[in-house]
């Protein structure tokens, strides 16, 4: 029996060295990383509210529309993906849901947040979290539903009172979700190197995250070398994919505008292409499938759907 996504997922964290994590936002993105040999992949929020609404991660996306994305993404591939939680949708109860779908969805883990509703980008202005209290309490919640599922879903406690209120907060919080049984940590926005090695030192057993926005965060992008020396377990790239992509969209349009196509070193063949989506593995099972009326429609070039 294949194991658990949750249960490889757990496998990763136990394994020795600092493991690097892209985001991806949809089905195939999912599949690029997975293609480029990475062992799990996240999803971003912040990428999903971009690519789907092209609206910012202020909570404008709904609950609904992030687990549609994610039954989406984890049909596309085969290795863990960890789900953005967000802060849970609510109270307990609702973190409770919550977790209750992300199990159903197939998810190997999802980080929980601390922040306030509605919740935002932890990298921007203005972030408020919930107290204390209510704080653990989410998490406590989601190892319950957990427990009452009998799942082995990673559970990722992050904090956003870095920013919100001060580093220090964020440390007795993070101490506080270890205590009721958080599998990972995570402080958002950690703004320095002595701020992560500080980090890294509390609740030694338990694994740490660290959230590296590209392009301008708060947080230091270190190399996994450093990373690891310092005692992460886990590196999340929020942005790395949506970014790139949109920056390739905006030449190739600027080309296109002038009649220019994207020039072929600078775009996959069709035939790369239809090998990403799945267009070669789909025509071999189809083969499984002939019949001899397949076959002499096929070669009399008379509609045939499997060739179209």
């Amino acid at each position: 029996m294949a194991e658990s996504p949750a249960k490889v997922l757990r496998r990763i964290l136990d394994s020795p060295g600092v493991h690097l994590g892209p985001s991806c936002f949809n089905a195939l993105s999912a599949k690029l990383v997975e293609r480029a040999g990475f062992d799990y992949c996240f999803t971003s929020g912040f990428s999903i509210s971009a690519a789907r609404l092209c609206l910012p991660d202020v909570g404008l996306i709904s609950y609904g529309e992030m687990l549609d994305q994610g039954h989406q993404i984890i049909q596309a591939v085969s290795i863990p993906i960890i789900a953005d939680g967000d802060n849970g949708y609510g109270n307990a109860m609702n973190v409770k849901r919550t977790i209750r779908d992300a199990i159903r969805a197939g998810y190997a883990g999802i980080f929980l947040e601390d922040q306030v509703s509605p919740k935002a980008c932890g990298h921007t202005r203005g972030r408020k979290v919930v107290p204390r209290d209510e704080a653990v309490m989410r998490i406590k919640a989601a190892i319950d539903a957990r427990k009452e599922s009998g799942s082995d879903i990673v559970i990722i406690a992050r904090t956003d009172s870095r920013q919100a209120i001060s580093f220090e907060e964020s440390l007795w919080r993070s101490q506080a979700f270890a205590d009721v049984g958080a599998d990972v940590l995570l402080i958002d926005a950690i703004a320095s190197r002595e701020e992560m090695k500080a980090f890294c030192e509390i609740a030694p057993s338990v694994p740490k995250m660290a959230n590296l926005l590209e392009g301008g965060g708060k947080t230091p992008i270190l190399s996994p070398t450093e990373l690891e020396d310092i005692g992460f377990k886990i590196a999340a790239y929020p942005l790395s994919l949506m970014a790139v992509s949109i920056r390739a969209m905006q030449n190739a349009l600027t080309g296109l505008k002038l009649g220019q196509t994207p020039s072929h070193g600078t775009i996959p063949s069709f035939e790369e292409i239809k090998e990403i989506v799945g267009f070669n593995s789909y025509y071999e099972e189809e083969e499984r499938y002939a019949t001899s009326t397949d076959q002499v429609s096929s070669q009399n070039g008379t509609f045939n759907l499997g060739n179209k």
